[in-house]
This record gives C-alpha cells, structure tokens and sequence, in this order.
C-alpha cells in the first residue's frame, strides 16, 4: 500500500494546536479525509478523523492498524505539510479541533 496523493491545509489560528487538515488517498482508491495535524509538547503528530459517541468520548473512523502503515502516512503528511501555504481560518467551526 502506498500514500499516492496528499493534500494539505496548513492553518494558523492563536491559541490552537491544530496546525493543519489532511487528506490522503491510498492506492489511488481510498480516500481518508479530516485528518489533524497537531502541535504536540515537544512535536507534531497527526490525529485521525473521529467521531463523538453518545458516551461522550472520542473514537477514531479510520486509522493504521500497525506503525510501520502509520508511519508512512505521518511521512507523507509532514512532508506536505512542510511545502503547504498558510490557510485563513475565519470560523472557529471549521478548525474540527476538539474540546
């Protein structure tokens, strides 16, 4: 499995640890959409897209399973991410950042 495309939203918003929104399309016939790119302590680190259960808590709708497969997409994440020009966040609702 290969990442064949990467598109990257770099997002600079005060206060916020979400730096950017990724899509990537696997094999050129899946797309995973929503994924986070987050200020962590000491690096960034991707979150995949979610969703909130009635339960209150968070889980993931798609993600690798191993970390060589998660590894591979945090590569080609960053590395766009790296060349991407800053976005203009106007609506905190757009960030999808969670509370």
């Amino acid at each position: 499995m290969k990442v064949t495309s990467v598109n990257v939203k770099k997002i600079e918003k005060e206060g916020s640890r979400m730096k950017g929104i990724a899509s990537i399309v696997l094999d050129d016939c899946f797309a995973v959409k929503d994924i986070r790119i987050i200020q962590g302590e000491d690096k960034l680190f991707i979150a995949m897209p979610s969703r909130k259960y009635p339960d209150g808590e968070y889980r993931d709708v798609a993600h690798p399973i191993n970390g060589e497969t998660r590894e591979m997409i945090e590569k080609a994440i960053f590395e766009a991410y790296d060349k991407a020009e800053v976005a203009k966040v106007e609506d905190s609702t757009e960030s999808g950042e969670e509370e």
